[in-house]
């Protein structure tokens, strides 16, 4: 015995020398397709670019488009919150007012698409943005 073990059911194994297990499939990874398409989501571009790495997470077509498009959501919403910054610093106090009033706007509408993009891919369907899920489905090659 080598202290090696079936994958499946945990019993001891004989395996001749030299031959080696098979990966397990992303099914036997722990995490369902469903699960790991909303984590994707979670922690917007950390969780995104983790699963691009990690295999066998980033051999599925499916996560692979959640996490570009997880990615490329949070890099436009935040941008959207930095380019506001200089300019409530510049317009006059009313229309500094009415900006922060779009600042909040923008905050709401960016938390309720995140929640909604996080649970439709827990829900297994794929809802792809107008035009950062274009750019994710061919990242992904979807």
């Amino acid at each position: 015995m080598d202290g090696r073990f079936c994958p499946k059911c945990g019993a001891a194994a004989t395996v001749p020398a030299g031959a080696a297990f098979a990966a397990a499939p992303a099914a036997n990874a722990g995490l369902t397709e469903n699960a790991v398409g909303a984590l994707c989501y979670l922690g917007g571009l950390v969780t995104g670019i983790i699963f691009l790495v990690i295999a066998p997470y980033n051999q599925n077509p499916r996560i692979k488009f959640h996490a570009f498009q997880s990615i490329l959501f949070n890099l436009v919403w935040t941008l959207g919150w930095f380019a506001m910054i200089p300019l409530s610093m510049l317009l006059p106090f009313g229309l500094s007012l009415v900006l922060s009033l779009f600042s909040l706007l923008l905050w709401g509408g960016g938390l309720v698409l995140w929640l909604f993009l996080m649970w439709n891919a827990y829900q297994g369907q794929t809802l792809s943005l107008p035009v950062i899920g274009g750019i994710a489905r061919q990242q992904a090659g979807k």
